[in-house]
């Protein structure tokens, strides 16, 4: 590094010099530099590098099989945002590097525009599939094949992990595939005043589908998530020092037979045992968790609230549309599992329940847990929807919360043009939870539209503004949608 800009100034008149890789652009280099250009990669294939060992990390020429995730989430992930922070403003050209055979480059006032113009108008993200312990298959009927997909536990809708395609008019109509971090670098037109003074840089909401469909029953040990909790925002802030806390809700999209919630321990659990027990586990004995937990039966259109500590899981045999808060800008959720039936967990390799069993997170579980018992979940957490709006034609929804809870769930119900607005400082995430297609278009100007299929959500910026939910074909659609309350 210190010989590096003395061999710059010594290059021959004339003679091009070329500086490549992380970090290259640093200040020290700077005056240097005679053109900048910034390589952006998503986060979803530096992941999966990661866990496959293929990752080339800071100060190695090779991949380090030892590189450990905490590494990248709580180090390299920030050094690498700051640097792109520091770098973008001084950028002569963007190149979008995911593919390295591919490259894709921008000269820095285009990008800035598509910029601008991307955050004006409601965003699509790629969606991520991930098979787990509890994946499922009513994917393969919803879903165009998916390569590779034995199962779905996982699904995530939305969030500021995921990446954005934008059609920048390249040749060949190519795409451009960029970071979801990149539209935050217009904040207050993505988040809103608020939330950008107080969660810098964080896209504060995510939206996740839980499969749980399976032609044959299955016993609950493999249908359900593991027993788990999360933090609040002073545990995260204590503990990780994160920015805010982990928040979710449970809203039932299908429900199959024997549809069911684990949430809230049973009125009668003797919580000291169930500590005693899991503890002894350490998720390799099996024992009687219905003994404790408590499985609620559940239908289409249920909502469940799930502050911080309250010990629950995706039970099985339904479709659940969780809406949660994205706690880390990295991306990182925060669970922290307790008990998972002691079962060995899925083997992507294998395409089979062979591999060993998960690893708990019983000290932070327990320090965590509020141990709510049914009666509060019952009296609290089992949201119901009161009607704050609509007409013969329309209905909008508002779940009922707890003030713990720093969200809203909304949702809308419609068969002809729905109006509803961002007021200029709430980011919405709509999903369409029944129907083929609804667009969402801007009152102001339609021309900023988009088109959302069963199951598909989209980030709404808080600068959108006025709004209308519009089913193509008149047939009745529903939206459910979660916001801040503060905003």
């Amino acid at each position: 590094m210190n010989a590096l800009p003395k061999h710059l100034t010594l290059t021959a008149p004339g003679a091009l010099s070329i500086v490549a890789g992380p970090g290259a652009a640093i200040p020290e280099l700077a005056g240097k530099a005679g053109l900048v250009a910034y390589a952006d990669f998503t986060m979803q294939p530096t992941l999966w590098q990661m866990w496959g060992g293929d990752l080339v990390p800071f100060g190695r020429d090779d991949a380090d099989k030892s590189y450990a995730w905490k590494q990248y989430y709580y180090c390299d992930f920030y050094l690498l945002l700051r640097q792109k922070k520091a770098v973008f403003p001084r950028m002569d050209f963007y190149i979008e590097a995911v593919q390295s055979d591919a490259l894709k480059l921008l000269p820095a006032s285009t990008y800035e525009t598509l910029i601008d113009e991307l955050v004006k108008r409601p965003i699509k993200q790629v969606k991520i599939t991930q098979p787990g312990p509890w994946g499922s298959y009513r994917f393969k009927e919803i879903y165009d094949d998916i390569p590779g997909l034995e199962n779905m536990a996982w699904n995530e809708l939305a969030g500021i992990e995921l990446s954005i395609l934008v059609d920048a008019g390249l040749d060949g109509g190519a795409l451009l595939n960029m970071p979801c971090q990149n539209i935050m670098q217009r904040p207050v037109q993505m988040v809103g005043e608020y939330i950008h003074k107080t969660y810098p840089d964080l896209l504060p909401l995510q939206v996740w589908l839980d499969d749980g469909y399976f032609a044959e029953p299955v016993p609950y040990e493999r249908g359900s998530m593991p027993i788990h909790n999360h933090p609040d925002t002073a545990y995260n802030q204590r503990n990780f020092n994160e920015p805010l806390g982990r928040y979710e809700t449970y809203y039932i999209v299908e429900a199959y037979h024997d549809a069911g919630t684990m949430m809230g321990f049973k009125e009668d659990a003797d919580l000291e045992e169930y500590e005693r027990l899991c503890r002894e586990s350490n998720n390799k004995i099996a024992f009687d968790w219905q003994k404790f937990i408590k499985r609620w039966d559940t239908n289409v259109g249920d909502l469940f609230l799930i502050p911080p500590g309250t010990e629950h899981g995706h039970g099985g045999n339904q479709m659940i549309l969780e809406m949660d808060t994205g706690p880390s800008v990295a991306g990182t959720e925060y669970s922290f599992f307790t008990y998972d039936f002691a079962r060995h967990t899925w083997d992507d390799t294998a395409k089979s329940m062979t591999a060993p069993p998960m690893k708990m997170h019983l000290e932070h579980s327990f320090r965590n847990n509020k141990w709510r018992r049914e009666k509060n979940v019952q009296e609290h957490l089992r949201a119901r929807p009161v009607v704050v709006g609509g007409d013969g034609d329309t209905r909008m929804d508002r779940f009922t919360t707890i003030s713990e809870m720093p969200f809203e769930i909304e949702r809308f119900v419609f068969t002809k043009p729905m109006r509803h607005t961002t007021d200029g400082r709430f980011l919405q995430i709509p999903t369409l939870t029944v129907g083929r297609k609804v667009v969402i278009r801007s009152l102001a100007d339609p021309s900023l539209e988009t088109t959302l299929d069963f199951l598909q959500a989209c980030l709404v910026p808080a600068g959108f503004g006025d709004y209308e939910f519009v089913s193509p074909d008149g047939s009745q659609c529903t939206v459910v949608m979660i916001r801040l309350k503060k905003a």
